[in-house]
């Protein structure tokens, strides 16, 4: 047994990261299936979405071109059209290495070009240029790996791609001529491919072939915005003569891609995809640097994806309020749609609550940061004063400090001229020392004789000597006190002077500090202000949609008043009358105040009362009053629409007015109601006496029927005998299948009383499906009434000369009234009841013998026109014209009589549809 086991141990079990990674192939493995598909419709952006966060999570396209390979893209058309688009997404909004990794399966796209351009149909040639495309996409950001797939490109980004060298931007500008060269032409097959029949931008087809224009719109606009920058730099640095060929090429494209805007600005499939840019009527002129000042980018806007605003919430359709298809049991609109409809008004409320408060959060901070700047600003200002101050304090220092600079200078100048008295005593000094010992030498040789002569000569001369030694010595001194004095006071203005500078340059620095701080708080500044501004803006914009889309919601309810399409919707009067509770709350939270939110609950409030009162007008027995109530539920709508344009404009708005057309709509319901009460009271008792005089005129007519059979036998012979057989056995026929249906739908009536009245009557039964009442008893009184008229047709043919259309036309009139009463039948019933099906069989044989009527009085007519047929034989030319000219003024009368017969029957029918409103109650037979 431990052998058996073995292999079930030793089994590797996956771990988490493998676990993780089948789920993730098999999620996109699931998405790129459903977005590839063989449907031709448009690609669900989901889907993509899906396989462009599947790159960002693995950080490459490998998956992508995994499960792409394994797709049928040689098999399909659709599915290979498909491919194209999805690539192009993926390449424009997915992970950077998807484009190289795109590289190695460029021969694969151009081979699936290649094979589906052999086909001579629309989607042949598109692929194989939506295929061309792709490669050249792929191949140009191969060569220029810096630009991004979005091709989005600031104009510094675009000068440090192109490194500031001419030759880079002029080859550039080359390869991005290619790309929207291969876009124009897509987008032209694209448009010629569609057709005003088929394939149009409101049909899933046409719509398969439109979606990848958008991608295409998006590329377009970022290759005409580089291409613009580019070719101003290229006529900044080339001459004009060597670029005309640039220029000649971009303008043809600039035409055609102006062209391509406009045509699918003008499709409805665009209006709520995307907002197309508008190119200006006349290209950028290269020769005239400064108009590159004046050029705007265009801009593509996308509606957010993920994140739900009030710009891409639309206004609930009349579809959404009241579901018209959906099966009505008692009147009452479905509480799936009230509760959906409720659910969606709330989260609309919520939804603007949170961004009023977000907004109102956002506008406090923003003032108070603007309060702290402001404040911030302020101690600036007084720091630089002070600075300033201190700055002139020190300038003015300065000023003293030259000056004492210049009394140094002096103070040199007198060092300069002791220095100078130096070297001049240096010299007298030398020359004294020289004389002297030359002067000793000539005493010493001098006689004794002379020796007393010479030594008092000698000794006067040495007096004199050593006066002039000490009186130079005493200037020398004095000069060199003076030098000293002035050298020493040069030091120390040196030391100020350098102090002073140090202390200048500290200043001079902390104030341009100061400066760029002042600056970069008043750029701040400026950016909060224009933060600010914005977020004005977006609050204001967010007001206009507000009341636009308000305006929208109750115009399209006044609208929907007047559609033929909404007359058979209806509405019980008790929850009509409940929805005035809403709205009068709102009317009283709007006296309070005027805010967004209140306004949006009143067009909603006011649209869904608008549209419950048309319905709740429907049920109306007299046509007239439901009209009359139909105009006031517009009333109602329009003066709301006046209150929600005055409180747009920031009018006084008085509310006096709506609630007295709210109370007229009311009071109204309550006639309408009370009106009904009364004619409903004895319905059950008019129900059963209308199906019993139905019994009983058939039952008569069939009686007599067989009567006139058997008295012509008796009395006619011949062609007449012949003629009123067929025509009363027909009859016959008809009267018991008719007889035969009429008991089936009493059966399928009783059961549908039994199924529905519960624990209440018969009588609460048909009080409280009124509407189906009065049908059951309209269609009673058509079939009695059918069955009379088609008694005294028959009547009158065996009788008399009557004609036999008149049989043919009783028989299905009476068809008509008994296909009436089991539609009236048939609408109560269960599914799958057997009194059902008898019922159906029972039709079934009435229209099987109304068709045998029908032959039968075919067959005679042609019996009785072969026994008319004139003897021409024995005519003269006179005679034979003048029975010409008779048989032509019959004509004439009748095709005269029949023209004023149809008008006849045509105010028949309307009289008929105004007598009896219930009818228009019932399903189209």
């Amino acid at each position: 047994m431990s052998s058996l086991s073995l292999p079930r141990v030793l089994q590797q079990r996956k771990t988490s990261l493998e676990q993780e990674r089948e789920s993730f192939e098999k999620s996109q493995a699931m998405s790129i299936s459903k977005a590839i598909n063989q449907s031709e419709t448009p690609v669900k952006e989901k889907h993509v979405r899906s396989a462009i966060m599947g790159t960002f999570h693995e950080k490459c396209a490998e998956t992508f071109w995994a499960v792409v390979l394994r797709l049928p893209l040689q098999d399909n058309r659709i599915t290979a059209w498909k491919f194209c688009h999805v690539l192009h997404k993926v390449l424009r909004e997915g992970h950077p290495q998807s484009l190289p990794d795109s590289v190695v399966h460029i021969p694969m796209i151009e081979n699936i070009g290649k094979l589906w351009g052999h086909l001579r149909d629309c989607y042949g040639k598109l692929i194989q240029e939506y295929c061309s495309l792709l490669c050249v996409k792929i191949t140009f950001h191969r060569r220029n790996p810096r630009i991004p797939g979005n091709l989005m490109l600031s104009s510094d980004e675009l000068d440090a791609i192109g490194e500031n060298d001419v030759n880079n931007y002029f080859q550039m500008c080359v390869e991005m001529f290619d790309y929207m060269d291969e876009i124009l032409t897509l987008q032209k097959s694209i448009f010629g491919s569609l057709d005003m029949s088929r394939s149009n931008s409101m049909t899933n087809c046409g719509q398969c072939r439109l979606a990848p224009l958008i991608p295409m719109i998006q590329d377009s606009n970022q290759l005409y915005d580089c291409c613009v920058k580019l070719m101003f730099k290229l006529h900044a640095s080339l001459p004009p003569d060597l670029l005309s060929g640039h220029r000649a090429r971009f303008l043809d494209q600039f035409n055609k891609l102006r062209s391509f805007y406009i045509s699918a600005s003008i499709l409805q499939y665009f209006k709520t995809l995307i907002q197309i840019p508008s190119l200006p009527e006349n290209p950028p002129n290269f020769l005239i640097q400064s108009e590159l000042g004046s050029y705007e980018t265009p801009v593509v806007i996308l509606p957010p994806e993920e994140e739900m605003t009030f710009d891409s919430i639309e206004p609930p359709s009349t579809g959404e309020l009241l579901d018209l298809n959906s099966p009505v049991s008692n009147g009452n609109t479905s509480p799936d749609v009230i509760a959906e409809r409720d659910s969606l008004i709330e989260h609309l409320q919520n939804e603007l609550s949170r961004y009023r408060a977000e907004m109102s959060k956002i506008v406090m901070e923003n003032q108070k940061r603007i309060r702290e700047l402001s404040e911030r600003i302020t101690s600036l200002e007084t720091q630089l004063i002070t600075k300033d101050s201190e700055l002139e304090q020190e300038r003015l220092a300065n000023e003293q400090l030259q000056r004492e600079v210049a009394v140094a200078a002096q103070h040199q100048d007198a060092e300069k001229r002791a220095k100078a008295i130096d070297e001049k005593f240096q010299k007298l000094k030398e020359v004294y020392t020289k004389l002297r010992e030359e002067h000793i030498n000539l005493i010493r040789q001098k006689a004794d004789v002379d020796k007393q002569l010479t030594n008092l000569k000698s000794l006067e001369a040495d007096a004199n000597e050593k006066a002039k030694l000490q009186e130079l010595a005493l200037e020398l001194a004095t000069l060199q006190a003076s030098a000293d004095a002035a050298a020493e006071q040069n030091q120390t203005l040196e030391a100020k002077v350098s102090y002073l500078t140090k202390e200048k340059a500290q200043v001079e620095s902390e104030v341009h500090d100061l400066l760029s701080q002042k600056q970069e708080l008043d750029a701040r500044l400026q950016i909060s202000k224009k933060e600010g501004q914005d977020h004005q803006n977006n609050y204001e914009e967010l007001l206009r949609k507000i009341f636009e889309q308000s305006e929208d919601m109750v115009c399209n309810a006044i609208h929907e008043v007047d559609n033929p399409a909404f007359s058979s919707a209806t509405c019980s009067i008790d929850y009509f009358c409940t929805l005035s509770e809403g709205l009068y709350l709102v009317l009283s939270e709007l006296e309070k105040s005027v805010v967004p939110e209140n306004i949006i609950r009143l067009a909603y409030r006011t649209a869904e009362f608008v549209l419950h009162g048309k319905a709740t007008s429907n049920i109306s027995p007299d046509i007239e009053f439901g009209e009359r109530m139909g105009i006031q539920c517009k009333k109602v709508g329009e003066v709301c629409l006046e209150h929600i344009r005055q409180m747009h404009a920031l009018a006084p708005v008085d509310l006096s007015r709506f609630r007295d057309s709210i109370i007229a709509l009311l009071s109204m319901a309550g006639q309408l109601q009370n009106s009904m009460q009364r004619s409903s009271e004895s319905v059950e008792d008019l129900v059963e006496s209308e199906l019993a005089a139905m019994d009983k005129a058939i039952e008569e007519a069939a009686r007599k029927i067989e009567e006139m059979l058997s008295h012509s036998r008796k009395a006619d012979t011949g062609v007449k005998l012949e003629v009123n057989e067929k025509i009363l056995d027909s009859c016959t026929g008809l009267m018991h299948a008719i007889r035969i249906l009429v008991q089936k739908s009493r059966i399928l009536q009783a059961e549908i009383v039994a199924q529905g009245k519960g624990t209440a009557s018969a009588k609460e039964f048909y009080k409280r499906n009124h509407q189906w009442t009065e049908g059951l008893i309209s269609a009673a009184k058509a079939v009695g009434i059918g069955a009379k008229y088609l008694l005294e047709a028959a009547d009158d043919v065996v009788s008399s000369d009557g004609k036999i259309e008149m049989v043919m036309a009783a028989a299905q009139g009476i068809s008509a009234s008994t296909a009436q009463l089991v539609v009236a039948s048939r609408v109560k019933a269960e599914r799958g009841s057997n009194s059902l099906s008898e019922l159906t069989s029972a039709s079934r044989g009435v229209t099987h013998a109304t068709a045998g009527v029908l032959t039968s009085a075919k067959a005679c007519v042609q019996l009785v026109e072969q026994s008319d047929d004139l003897d021409l034989s024995g005519l003269t030319l006179h005679n034979a014209k003048r029975l010409e000219m008779e048989s032509q003024v019959k004509l004439l009368e009748l095709e005269n009589t029949l023209a004023k017969e149809r008008l006849r029957l045509s105010a028949l029918r309307r009289q008929h549809y105004l007598l009896a409103p219930e009818a228009e109650q019932l399903p189209p037979i």
